[in-house]
């Protein structure tokens, strides 16, 4: 089988900058494009960042400029370094891949059990 698993998460104060990581454990031929999306308590779950297979990124309005994407393909592994960060950040952040080959078998729409970010004084 094939998991997601963030880290990073915490604490931060507003304007600070905090930097999340998400790997992929098992016998990984490719990923394709992944994602960072967050969900606030009360609110659904919504996106922030994608990135493809080739490195180009799409950012949500709300952290454009402030949030950055990136994959390191050779450990199987994606960030999002996160800065000036705002109380509205907060949130449960989870990764995601539309398509992970592994063994021979593609694994399709698969999650990470995400990490904590809160902002607050």
């Amino acid at each position: 089988q094939v998991q997601l698993v963030e880290s990073g998460g915490g604490l931060v104060q507003p304007g600070g900058s905090l930097r999340l990581s998400c790997a992929a454990s098992g016998s990984i031929f490719s990923i394709n494009r992944m994602g960072w999306y967050r969900q606030a308590p009360g609110k659904q779950r919504e996106l922030v960042a994608t990135i493809t297979s080739g490195g180009s990124t799409r950012y949500a309005d709300s952290v454009k400029g402030r949030f950055a994407i990136s994959r390191d393909n050779a450990n199987n592994t994606v960030f999002l370094q996160m800065n000036s960060l705002k109380p509205e950040d907060t949130a449960v952040y989870y990764c995601n891949s539309d398509r992970i080959v592994a063994r021979g078998t593609s694994w399709y729409n698969v999650w990470g059990q995400g990490t904590q970010v809160t902002v607050s004084s």
